[in-house]
């Protein structure tokens, strides 16, 4: 099965690339894995301190992803699988994609206006050739309407 992998945050550029992506599983039969990072944590001199700093971020991503995950099933029934993981976006977002051998393609939303955020610099740009799928960035100035028609 086809399986479109999306990293999300809290951008409404990630809600665009979500949206695609949903549209896109529904079309062709596939599913949406949601991927959501958590930076890696700095380091804090006292463990009781930076161990409720990575709860904190882990709770807040989980929180995320189960947002996107419920909008997802309310608007076309498909039931994502999701990955938290901790690291540094590019690596993280690689070893998944390493690891998960059904991604047909890494879906990535670009913001409105401005430059690209990293994950779309690189992929799309340094490390676009190795890439062991195709990405779709998705730009986030289109709306609902326009993404329907495109995916």
């Amino acid at each position: 099965m086809r399986a479109y992998l999306v990293v999300v945050d809290e951008s409404p550029a990630a809600e665009t690339a979500l949206r695609f992506a949903a549209r896109r599983a529904a079309k062709t039969g596939g599913t949406v894995r949601i991927l959501a990072l958590i930076p890696p944590a700095e380091f804090v001199q006292w463990g009781g301190v930076q161990a409720t700093m990575e709860d904190e971020a882990l709770q807040r991503a989980e929180a995320l992803v189960t947002s996107a995950a419920g909008t997802l099933m309310d608007e076309s029934g498909i039931r994502p699988s999701i990955t938290v993981r901790q690291g540094e976006a590019v690596a993280v977002v690689r070893e998944t994609l390493d690891e998960m051998d059904d991604v047909a393609a890494l879906v990535l939303g670009a913001a409105a206006s401005g430059p690209p955020g990293p994950l779309v610099s690189h992929f799309a740009g340094a490390d676009a050739g190795r890439m062991p799928c195709p990405i779709m960035v998705i730009p986030g100035a289109l709306d609902a309407e326009s993404i329907d028609r495109l995916s």
